[in-house]
């Protein structure tokens, strides 16, 4: 069981940050340099499948992470898995309380109704975008290394 949920973990945060990673040096850079509207349509296209899976992906494996922490036998694994649940954490909060939001206000956004006082969020969602994609990468990294001396 204990090699099945390593497996699990290390495909779960290796998702995340993957994907974030791709998302971050692929597309968001395709994204500002489209048109408002086109950017808008495009955006709304994207979120629809990543909306349903990757909250449970980095919930899945934040627990996982936790899961082993408490379990852990040796202090080693112990902190390096807490320091990925607690990165896990980062990515989960970040995602809804910075980029979710702002993914909700563009769904709303129809692109014929976009203007020159349009407030664009393109780049205020690329930051916020950076800082869980780091957190992704470090939980991904941690919980590898864990499992290692495990």
């Amino acid at each position: 069981m204990v090699e099945t949920l390593s497996v699990l973990v290390l495909l779960g945060t290796g998702l995340v940050a993957g994907v974030l990673f791709a998302v971050a040096i692929s597309v968001m850079p395709a994204l500002i340099a489209m048109t408002p509207d086109r950017y808008v349509d495009t955006h709304k296209l994207l979120g629809k499948r990543y909306d349903r899976i990757m909250p449970f992906i980095v919930s899945g494996s934040l627990l996982v992470d936790a899961a082993f922490a408490v379990h852990a036998e040796a202090t080693g694994p112990r902190v390096l898995f807490i320091g990925a649940a607690l990165a896990m954490a980062g990515v989960a909060v970040v995602s809804q309380t910075r980029n979710v939001p702002i993914n909700n206000r563009v769904k709303k956004t129809r692109p014929e109704d976009i203007g020159p006082d349009w407030e664009d969020p393109r780049t205020q969602w690329r930051d916020w975008h950076l800082l869980r994609t780091c957190f992704a990468v470090a939980g991904c990294t941690l919980t590898a290394a864990a499992v290692v001396l495990s």
